[in-house]
């Protein structure tokens, strides 16, 4: 199926709202927002200015590899003595440097997931369940009243099977694939795939 079939989108105004997108480009901006909320959602709760939260970042910065430059990278340039007490709860950070730690932790976190593509395409295969997709129509307010469809509504649909190939698309913006990989996603909505080429915007849930 190819996108080229719907040659006259825009020509009664629904591309005057830059609200209105082309779907590869939503899918690629709900990847990563997904992938956002499994860095933040699967991290430490408590809070870097806690005892437990600070030794939690400093466990994980401390043991795992490119901890350390992590730490370097955010700049902290504490002795290792000193790192050690923090780690062990003994020595509190200052302020300037117990926010430097939480960047360092979130910025490790982030880049070990990057690296690791495996794991969100874990997430996003949910053992074979799949992941729900929400389908927001484009805004038809700029639409000429008469060739507007009120038909239209959000879509909901448990798409399987294409995350492998969606991560990658996402990791090295091939939007060619990307393109196809929506193609293949607004195909589950037989005769109305057209009318979702171009969206508003692209929800992904569990």
């Amino acid at each position: 199926m190819s996108t080229d079939g719907w040659k006259n989108f825009g020509e009664y105004g629904a591309d005057i709202d830059p609200g209105n997108i082309h779907g590869k480009t939503a899918l690629g901006r709900a990847l990563e927002d997904a992938l956002e909320r499994m860095i933040i959602e699967g991290g430490i709760k408590s809070p870097a200015s806690t005892r437990r939260g600070l030794k939690a970042r400093m466990a994980y910065l401390t043991t795992t590899q490119g901890g350390p430059q992590a730490l370097t990278d955010a700049g902290i340039t504490a002795t290792p003595k000193t790192i050690r007490a923090w780690t062990k709860g003994k020595q509190r950070p200052r302020p300037a440097n117990l926010e430097a730690i939480d960047t360092a932790y979130w910025n490790l976190r982030a880049a070990n997931i990057l690296n690791n593509p495996g794991v969100f395409k874990q997430h996003l295969n949910n053992q074979g369940k799949g992941t729900r997709v929400e389908i927001h129509p484009i805004n038809q307010h700029v639409v000429e009243e008469k060739r507007r469809r009120d038909n239209l509504r959000t879509r909901t649909l448990q798409i399987r099977y294409i995350w492998d190939e969606a991560v990658d698309a996402m990791t090295t913006n091939d939007l060619a694939a990307l393109e196809d990989i929506w193609d293949d996603i607004i195909a589950e909505l037989d005769s109305d795939w057209g009318a979702y080429t171009y969206v508003r915007h692209i929800g992904l849930g569990a």
